[in-house]
């Protein structure tokens, strides 16, 4: 652990993901003059990077000072000092964003100076860096043009960058037919699993100890459903998702109900894309998928995570490799033509040998489409305390095993289709979505790229209302399944109360 001093605010998310992306395997604080002091004393002993930003009585200034000490030597401090070449306008810079760029830009070369190393994705910080590629081509520019950009102002790898402008390429085509004001998306939560994974930081029940509330709660996310198809009535519908969790925690019963209710409230005619997250092989039955595959669900996963078992047995996975092939060949059996399987790479004690087996195994399986995890580290999970107990080195993640992944989505003629990060990822890398041509995840993009709005149901979820000019509102719901069921009737109203700003 150590502590980054900064002395502003409003600066502290991205100090705070460029270092950590530096020492990925350190817990970074970011203390700033609004930490309390308990906390700041606390901390003081741990501090090896001071940020002074300079402001000389103004808001912006040009000197900017950064100071570092090194890891082998606390006695030598070592200073860095910038001075920012943006435009003036009226005695101050062109925007506080365009200075915070510049420093950015600083910070990160500093780093790479002092530690000798660079990151594929530079100094790019947030979940979303094909959203630069995405509106510079909307904007017409050239893709040599876009490619400097982010080679310039960012510092991202070649490969990286050309792995952005394809997918925002491929996005762009699969999104022409898409409803953004007069449409929406919706999403269902299932908040229950059959175990917590250890990385899992998602809002998720072990449904053993929760199977006697689950009925209330499919009734109160049915009360959801019949507030939003009134309200929402006229709107194009355009992709249904039922994630969690695990949805195939429910029982066959259970999922007809809720099923059921959605397609007798919502209008289906429009929908292009129905995805369930079968998800756990150990949830998944024949009596299940005939249900799905009944109620025209087009697109379901099987997530097998690695297809190590002793790394499953690690992470809490209770299903085995073979019930993943068994939980495959059912829902080839029942009909489904779109299988997903989603995979994670940087797994504990796993090397390169392991994800190429996993991928071999892939391979053997044939599914349609393949989502390739970096392994993030979660603060609510319980790979911290696995990381304190074993060593961070124990998570590995390479540009090998990223090729081998790539390779392997290739040799299933897969394309990447949709891309994002997260905080903490094991290696700097990413997530992407593969699959073969018409196999693609429209929810997925549109989750990611945020055109249009996201109706969300159910404990822990989060609606996003897009308004005219790009603007984002948000409104949650509960994590807690009880507290959820209990304040059922304050969700619709917080509901009723962002719709109200589309008036």
């Amino acid at each position: 652990m150590f502590a980054v001093d900064l002395n502003r605010v409003n600066y502290e998310y991205d100090v705070n993901s460029i270092v950590k992306a530096f020492w990925s395997g350190e817990t970074v604080s970011v203390l700033t003059p609004e930490t309390k002091e308990e906390k700041r004393n606390a901390m003081e002993q741990e501090v090896r990077i001071r940020i002074n930003i300079r402001m000389d009585g103004a808001d912006i200034d040009v000197d900017e000072s950064v100071f570092l000490l090194p890891e082998d030597s606390a006695a030598k401090e070592r200073s860095f000092l910038w001075e920012y070449t943006g435009q003036r306008s009226g005695g101050g810079y062109e925007s506080p964003e365009t200075y915070k760029d510049g420093f950015k830009r600083f910070l990160y070369k500093t780093l790479s100076e002092v530690t000798g190393k660079t990151l594929p994705w530079g100094n790019l910080t947030g979940i979303r860096p094909t959203k630069i590629a995405y509106g510079m081509l909307e904007e017409g520019k050239p893709e040599s043009e876009i490619l400097s950009f982010y080679e310039n102002q960012h510092y991202v790898s070649r490969e990286k960058a050309q792995l952005s402008i394809e997918i925002a390429k491929r996005e762009r085509e699969l999104l022409k037919g898409v409803h953004y004001e007069g449409g929406y998306s919706l999403y269902i939560g299932i908040p229950f699993c059959p175990t917590t994974c250890l990385y899992c930081s998602f809002t998720s029940y072990p449904i053993a100890a929760y199977r006697k509330l689950v009925e209330d709660y499919i009734d109160c996310v049915i009360r959801e459903m019949e507030y939003v198809s009134g309200r929402y009535a006229g709107k194009i519908l355009d992709s249904v998702y039922i994630g969690g969790g695990t949805p195939t925690t429910l029982e066959a019963e259970q999922l007809d109900r809720l099923i059921t209710a959605l397609k007798e409230l919502f209008d289906f005619g429009t929908v292009k894309e129905f995805t369930v997250e079968a998800g756990r092989a150990d949830s998944i039955t024949e009596e299940k998928l005939r249900v799905l595959y009944r109620h025209g669900v087009s697109r379901i996963s099987v997530n097998p995570q690695t297809m190590k078992q002793e790394t499953l047995d690690i992470i809490g996975r209770r299903a085995s490799v073979e019930q993943v092939y068994t939980a495959f060949r059912l829902a080839r059996e029942a009909g489904f033509t779109n299988i997903n399987m989603d995979l994670i790479l940087g797994l504990p004690g796993e090397l390169e040998a392991d994800v190429q087996n996993t991928i071999d195994r892939v391979i053997e399986l044939n599914p349609d489409s393949l989502t390739v995890h970096s392994l993030a580290i979660k603060r609510a999970s319980g790979l911290n305390q696995w990381i304190l107990e074993n060593g961070v080195s124990m998570l590995r993640n390479t540009d090998e095993t990223m090729r081998i992944a790539a390779d392997g989505a290739k040799k299933l003629g897969m394309e990447p289709y949709y891309l994002y990060r997260q905080k903490n990822m094991s290696g700097n890398f990413e997530n992407v979505g593969y699959a073969r041509p018409g196999k693609l995840g429209l929810y997925n993009i549109l989750i990611m790229e945020e055109k249009q709005t996201i109706v969300a149901l159910g404990a822990g979820s989060i609606t996003k209302l897009v308004l005219p000019g790009g603007r984002i509102e948000r409104c949650d719901n509960v994590k807690d399944v009880g507290l959820y069921i209990e304040k059922i009737d304050e969700m619709v109203e917080r509901k009723r109360q962002l719709f109200a700003l589309s008036d």
